[in-house]
C-alpha cells in the first residue's frame, strides 16, 4: 500500500556538486509555506527547477 503523504511537510535541498553549496528550495506554489512543501491533494511536486511525479519520490 502506498504511503499517505497528505499530512507530511518537508523541505528540499539541492546541490550541483555533492556536499558543496547546498541550497534550500523555496516552494514556488505556496508562499505561505515558504521553504516547506506539502503533497496534500497533489499528484506531482513542482520545484523552482524540476517537476516530479509522486511515484518518483523517495525517502531515506
Amino acid at each position: 500500500e502506498p504511503y499517505d503523504f497528505s499530512r507530511e511537510r518537508f523541505r528540499l535541498a539541492q546541490s550541483y556538486m555533492p556536499a558543496q553549496q547546498t541550497q534550500i528550495l523555496i516552494n514556488p506554489n505556496n508562499k505561505e509555506l515558504g521553504v516547506w512543501y506539502s503533497l496534500k491533494g497533489k499528484d506531482e511536486l513542482i520545484t523552482p527547477e524540476w517537476d516530479f511525479s509522486i511515484n518518483q519520490l523517495r525517502s531515506f
